[in-house]
């Protein structure tokens, strides 16, 4: 058989294969569902600290397509309400898919498809938690999302930031001592090939391993411009990234239309960061007034968690509990010093080996009512989240609106048995108080009666 005629067979199994993609089933993420009504619904949009009145809500092609205080008639599947509270999803905004329940080992020299296949089921119960996205802070997510969107797995949305580009010997490097030295240039550890860190010792190492994690598709970049409390030869108290390689990642990201977030607890780590231009700070629990003020001048993001106790730490070793304890001691102030300067202020849990910790998100959300009012704490948990999601601009790999409940909007819904202005106690039981969870137009939970 000549090349040209090889050439030619796969051109027209190509074009059979091109022709079969366009006129066969289409894939169940094409397909649409059934729109559906929800009847006699008492609103929280996401925003307003009350509820609406008695309304109707028809969603339609995987958006909200009518409100109305009036019935709606329409070709639909009808919910009725019975009184009970519609809101919005929640987001968590610091989530990491991947390491929620393998043990530290076995993240990092587990079986990589036993892994992907328990990160899947902690996905599906992460959104029969009632949280429909989450903004994952470093870990190999991306063919996680892709199987969620595909809806080949039930989960939440995933807005990926890929590996966490770090240095030699800061948070996120977990190779033992006896992997060094490293020869420049030579292999990557284990964490490196499965996508979970890279290591990154200059300008251009940190421009290449953004453009990387980007090219893989990450909403956004993370870098750790500090100490952390589960990395084993990290102390919190050391900042790692130089200005100009803070600054590779940020020119990288600002290329792609989208930004980069920083680890960083310390005064010296965050300042650093929004010099270089970094936009978004996570934790920040060792933050002074200066930093404070000047994030709230320079309109930078502050996401940080609810860290009460060291419950987080449970799984990791006395050095990393120590550290903890500071985090855990810093708490206080760094809400205060958030409502204190008006910086705007995301919630994220950043749960870790522990599928026990998991079950508790919404206990922690349910937390931030030591320093916010329930509306406020549910606010910053769906439509303030959703701002700093949109940060991702071109790169947001869900255009439309999120983490509220308006005509156009996605129809990222949960249906609650009780009204969680008055008891946000009710967010901690999903399974009992989430009596419908729908996302994208379609329902992943219904429990009333048929």
């Amino acid at each position: 058989m000549s090349g040209a005629t090889t050439a030619a067979g796969l051109l027209r199994a190509v074009a059979l294969l091109a022709i079969g993609m366009t006129f066969g089933a289409p894939p169940a993420s094409a397909q649409q569902d059934p729109a559906v009504l929800f009847r006699n619904v008492r609103i929280f949009d996401g925003k307003a600290g009350a509820l609406s009145t008695p309304s109707s809500v028809l969603v339609r092609n995987r958006t909200i397509e009518k409100i109305s205080a009036s019935d709606i008639t329409a070709a639909a599947q009808v919910i009725d309400g019975g009184g009970r509270v519609l809101m919005p999803g929640l987001i968590d905004a610091h989530w990491h898919a991947m390491l929620v329940r393998p043990t530290p080992m076995a993240a990092l020299a587990g079986d990589v498809g036993y892994n992907n296949l328990l990160a899947a089921s902690e996905a599906t119960a992460t959104l029969m938690r009632g949280f429909t996205t989450i903004r994952d802070m470093g870990g190999p997510s991306f063919g996680l999302k892709q199987a969620i969107d595909e809806d080949l797995v039930a989960g939440p949305r995933i807005y990926p930031s890929g590996a966490i580009i770090t240095i030699t010997g800061g948070h996120g490097d977990f190779r033992q001592l006896s992997d060094l030295p490293r020869t420049i240039g030579g292999m990557l550890s284990r964490m490196e090939r499965i996508g979970g860190s890279m290591v990154a010792d200059s300008p251009d190492e940190v421009r290449v391993r953004a453009r990387e994690q980007l090219m893989q598709g990450a909403s956004q970049v993370k870098l750790t411009a500090g100490g952390g409390v589960a990395s084993p030869f990290s102390p919190l108290d050391v900042s790692t990234f130089t200005e100009p390689e803070l600054r590779a990642a940020v020119e990288a990201a600002d290329n792609w239309g989208t930004y980069v977030a920083t680890h960083a607890y310390t005064p010296v780590a965050i300042q650093r960061s929004i010099a270089a231009g970094v936009r978004c700070i996570e934790h920040g629990h060792l933050m002074d007034e200066a930093s404070a003020k000047l994030m709230a001048e320079k309109g930078i993001w502050l996401s940080t968690q609810p860290f009460l106790d060291m419950s987080m730490a449970a799984a990791l070793g006395p050095s990393e509990q120590d550290k903890m304890r500071q985090v855990v001691a810093g708490t206080d102030r760094v809400y205060a010093l958030a409502k204190k300067y008006g910086i705007k202020t995301a919630f994220g849990t950043d749960v870790l080996f522990s599928k026990a910790l998991a079950d508790r998100q919404g206990a922690m959300l349910a937390a931030l009512t030591r320093w916010y009012t329930p509306a406020e704490a549910l606010t910053m948990a769906t439509s303030t989240n959703a701002e700093l999601l949109s940060l991702s601009g071109p790169r947001n790999p869900y255009p439309g609106k999120l983490g509220v409940v308006a005509e156009g909007a996605l129809a990222d819904l949960l249906l609650v048995d009780g009204n969680p202005l008055d008891d946000i106690r009710l967010v901690e039981d999903p399974a009992k108080n989430f009596v419908v969870i729908m996302k994208g137009g379609k329902i992943y939970k219904n429990s009333l009666p048929h």
